[in-house]
């Protein structure tokens, strides 16, 4: 499939997830005070991975419905949203009229960004570009949107989560795939997608390539509370209580 075919098939997704999750998950998302990672990686105030905000200009690739751009103009931030469906910008939108925060929103693919370079001074992914994006695009883009000396920050599966997952159901207790199947994984099903996951010596590749070098690699386990997701139920929180399930990247570009 090309890049357009797999943009087309995650829109078809998301679109979906809106109508049954992300449109009444979004108000309380947006009302949230704390900035959380995840389904289970925690406050940012235990990770330290954005930096400062006030008065930086971020670009959020992949936001969704921007709970998390609502959460850092919260903080000062001038925020602007890339998203591929318009379910969620609406979604989005709507929070921005009801809450009166000050977020910009386009519809683009974080492949193929109609902005100019050296434009933001952070650049971050929660499950964003980070998974439904080509790595070797959207982190070109993301290096390009970028000033000098600013900051990448994003959310993915684990590297272990992804080779621990079968084709349909949950992540389970043995390797289930290859490495050598990781890069893009079209899920099988009409509703599922296709996603990217890297090994990490891919991820410094991609990012060394193209002028990014790593910070910080955060390895996070679920905490003792964690119980499992409603409606992401692949990853049980046994399971995240137990192995890494989700890794954040911090990544600078060079001065």
């Amino acid at each position: 499939m090309s890049h357009a075919e797999d943009a087309l098939k995650n829109r078809q997704v998301w679109t979906k997830a809106n109508a049954e999750y992300t449109d009444r998950r979004a108000r309380d998302a947006w009302a949230d005070e704390e900035i959380e990672w995840g389904m289970y990686s925690g406050p940012e105030a235990g990770l330290d991975a954005l930096g400062a905000l006030e008065g930086k200009d971020v670009i959020e690739l992949g936001c969704g419905t921007a709970y998390f751009g609502a959460w850092l103009a919260k903080r000062g931030a001038r925020v602007v949203g890339i998203d591929i469906t318009p379910a969620q910008l609406e979604t989005a939108r709507r929070l921005q009229e009801e809450t009166g925060l000050n977020l910009e929103f386009i519809e683009a693919s974080a492949e193929d960004v109609p902005l100019s370079d050296a434009s933001f001074d952070l650049a971050i992914s929660e499950y964003g570009a980070s998974i439904w994006c080509d790595p070797e695009l959207w982190i070109a883009e993301a290096s390009r949107l970028l000033r000098p000396g600013g900051r990448l920050v994003f959310l993915c599966n684990s590297t272990l989560s992804v080779l621990c997952s079968p084709d349909e159901g949950k992540v389970e207790e043995r390797l289930m795939r290859s490495q050598a199947d990781l890069g893009r994984i079209e899920w099988p099903g009409e509703n599922e997608g296709v996603n990217y996951h890297l090994t990490h010596g891919e991820w410094i590749r991609v990012l060394r390539a193209n002028g990014l070098a790593v910070e910080a690699l955060h390895e996070r386990l679920a905490p003792d509370d964690a119980e499992d997701h409603g409606y992401y139920d692949f990853m049980p929180a046994d399971w995240a209580r137990r192995w890494v399930a989700e890794e954040v990247w911090v990544a600078t570009k060079a001065l």
